[in-house]
């Protein structure tokens, strides 16, 4: 996962409900992109001026080979703040280093340009084009003008427009002018010697190939100067909130938070260190001030990330404070809606059973029980906080609540994820079993050409074979549907060389059109059935399996937005995604069958399979991630004896119920939290 932009800066507060007309704005959570880059949920934009933002930034992906996304939506909700949620759609959807998202909230009068650190521009110049380019237009509801003006900025940025957006190019351009007019009067030679002599002192780096120029030595000096007082700050700060936290919450709760503090403190001495030796009497080379500079940006950004994380999790927990009993009502609430759906989610599974082979069921097939598991550790929970309230402890409350919460949520994530799969596996059904008419059809039309060498008849007899085979796994109790339109896709890629000469273009574009389909289908089933399997079992599952997961959802992004444009690349991006997908269902089901094998599910008295009530909802709590030090280091319901399992495990990730998606895990921000604002 790619590090991404993070600071302390806080967007403005989002208005939940906006009238206009008498009619109140929809809040929207984190949208799905679609295959084009202009999504209009708020309907700002007529079918022609649509036509024209999708034309823009189709040229701004031809002139710079930068991906932007444009979001319209009414108001942001969950998450509410503009940043959180243009970087979370962005994340959900796996968008890349070269990949931008402009989300607009129309109503609540937001905006952010969500961008990845690794990316070609710098925060810097991100933030230019926010300010300068896109707020003017927004200010003036000329939300189509907004389009064009973020496309022109990043035009600049990527040095493919005249007007530069780096925040050294006015004084550059200023530098120029007044050389080629000292050259006109007879002097200029001396002074351009002078100026590349102190450019070359400075150590700036001149533009690469198509890129933008990086940021000089000074540039980066000042951004690691500010970015150390900030961070310098905010760990201040954050000890502060560290004793109120123990206070409200107890010592058992902040261990993680404690852990956070300890780290961003430690980068933090490593970057003063670095700061004192570039400030020292002892010479620096350009490229020891470069890399000392950004070295010093990189911890910083680091730092002011972690503890974002944490302080958002104890900013959770304080709401929940303050509204104990009714937060505790709508969790029971939760609770009892999902042990209704329980039953219903294993009937399903066991008609499944019948239908299909184990393997097409791997990543389901103890979804009940960890289902029930979650929600007997719901109910500890909601147990204890009803007796915290009643002793007019809200922090304790607090903390039962928001794991109560997070375990109901991961148990509808594991029972709507059968009917997920049961979704998939009859699309994936019908698909192979139109694929195999059109194999047939492509067998005759294969059969008719001449071959004097053998090939054709060698490729016809490979595709029956795997037709053959393909029939067996969709019939019967069986059947394998997704493993079978994987064997089909191999073939028809082999015979549709053979017969593309005798199809003609519309045929052809058709038949490409259809074949990325079915791929895309395929992998966005594999993607989903990974993604949930490791959501809820993310206490187990290490880096591997999350890494797979991660660029399999990139990769699906990007063949999702090549679909229209080049149906072959996005078959292979999407292929790609599929193999990724797999790969990471089988690291992450080692990684549990570790988990159960390997001394974790002995601790509490039996392993996750069996879904047996022995160790009680303690053990799916730490399946899920679910990982509260005020539990698990012998607290109100562990009965002790679990202290530091938490650290061991590596905590629980988001608390965010479940919702993560590829690219989100591990924690933390990593897409820009500075810039955006309101308009």
């Amino acid at each position: 996962m790619r590090l991404r932009w993070a600071a302390a800066l806080a967007s403005a507060a989002v208005v939940a409900v906006t009238a206009i007309g008498g009619s109140a704005a929809l809040a929207t959570p984190p949208v799905t992109l679609e295959p084009g880059f202009v999504l209009d949920d708020a309907d700002v934009l007529s079918p022609t001026e649509e036509a024209e933002a999708q034309s823009r930034l189709e040229q701004l992906k031809s002139d710079t080979g930068l991906d932007l996304w444009v979001v319209y939506v009414d108001d942001f909700t969950d998450p509410a703040d503009a940043a959180d949620w243009a970087n979370q759609t962005a994340d959900d959807n796996g968008l890349g280093t070269t990949q931008y998202l402009l989300a607009v909230a129309t109503e609540g009068r937001q905006y952010y340009l969500s961008a990845d650190s690794a990316g070609p521009l710098t925060q810097d110049q991100v933030d230019t084009i926010e300010q300068q380019r896109i707020q003017p237009a927004l200010a003036q509801d000329d939300w189509l003008g907004a389009v064009d003006a973020a496309a022109d900025g990043l035009t600049d940025a990527a040095g493919g427009g005249s007007g530069a957006v780096d925040s050294g190019a006015s004084g550059g351009g200023s530098w120029f002018t007044w050389l080629l007019v000292i050259v006109v009067v007879g002097v200029g030679i001396v002074l351009l010697v002078m100026f590349l002599r102190r450019r070359r002192n400075r150590g700036a780096v001149p533009d690469g190939p198509g890129g933008p120029p990086q940021p000089s030595i000074e540039e980066l000096e000042r951004r690691a100067s500010s970015l150390l007082v900030e961070t310098d700050n905010a760990i201040k700060t954050s000890a502060q909130e560290l004793g109120f936290a123990k206070a409200q919450f107890g010592d058992a709760a902040t261990t993680e938070f404690e852990a956070a503090l300890a780290t961003a403190q430690q980068s933090l001495d490593e970057a003063f260190g670095l700061k004192q030796q570039l400030d020292d009497a002892t010479p620096d080379s350009p490229q020891d001030a470069r890399a000392w500079n950004e070295r010093i940006i990189s911890l910083c950004e680091a730092s002011n990330a972690l503890l974002d994380e944490k302080a958002a999790a104890f900013d959770e927990l304080r709401k929940l404070e303050q509204n104990a009993p009714e937060a505790l009502s709508r969790v029971q609430d939760e609770r009892a809606k999902a042990a209704a759906s329980l039953d219903q989610a294993a009937a399903r599974l066991q008609e499944l059973q019948s239908a299909y082979a184990p393997e097409a069921l791997a990543t389901v097939v103890d979804n009940p029980a960890q289902a029930r598991q979650r929600l007997a550790f719901a109910d500890e929970q909601l147990t204890a906080a009803q007796t915290a309230i009643g002793a007019g402890d809200g922090g304790e409350a607090a903390v039962g609540i928001r794991a109560a919460e997070e375990a109901v949520g991961q148990a509808t994530l594991l029972e709507d994820a059968i009917e997920k799969l049961a979704t998939d596996l009859a699309a994936g059904e019908r698909n192979a079993t139109a694929l195999v008419a059109e194999l047939e059809s492509d067998i005759a039309a294969a059969s008719a050409l001449p071959d004097a060498d053998g090939r054709i008849a060698s490729v016809i007899a490979a595709t029956r074979q795997q037709l053959d085979a393909a029939r067996t796994q969709l019939t019967g109790t069986g059947k394998r549907p997704l493993a079978a339109l994987q064997s089909l896709e191999a073939a028809n890629t082999q015979i549709d060389t053979l017969v593309q000469g005798v199809r003609d273009a519309a045929a052809q574009a058709e038949r490409a059109r259809q074949m990325v389909g079915q791929v895309m289908m395929q992998a966005q089933a594999q993607v989903s059935a990974a993604e949930d399997y490791i959501i809820a079992r993310r206490g187990a599952v290490g880096a591997q399996a999350r890494t797979r997961l991660a660029e399999a959802g990139a990769s699906l992004a990007r063949a999702q937005a090549l679909q229209a444009s080049d149906p072959q690349q996005a078959m292979q991006q999407a292929q790609r995604a599929d193999q990724l997908a797999g790969q990471a269902i089988q690291l992450a089901q080692n990684d549990v069958g570790a988990f159960d094998g390997g001394g974790m599910g002995g601790m509490f008295g039996g392993g996750s399979q069996g879904g047996g009530q022995s160790g009680g909802g303690m053990l799916g709590a730490v399946l899920g991630g679910i990982v509260l030090n005020s539990v698990l280091s012998g607290g109100r319901s562990s009965g002790g004896g679990l202290g530091g399992l938490g650290g061991m495990l590596g905590g629980g990730g988001r608390s965010s119920g479940g919702g993560m998606r590829p690219g989100s895990f591990g924690g933390g921000g990593t897409r820009a939290r500075r810039g955006g604002g309101r308009f």
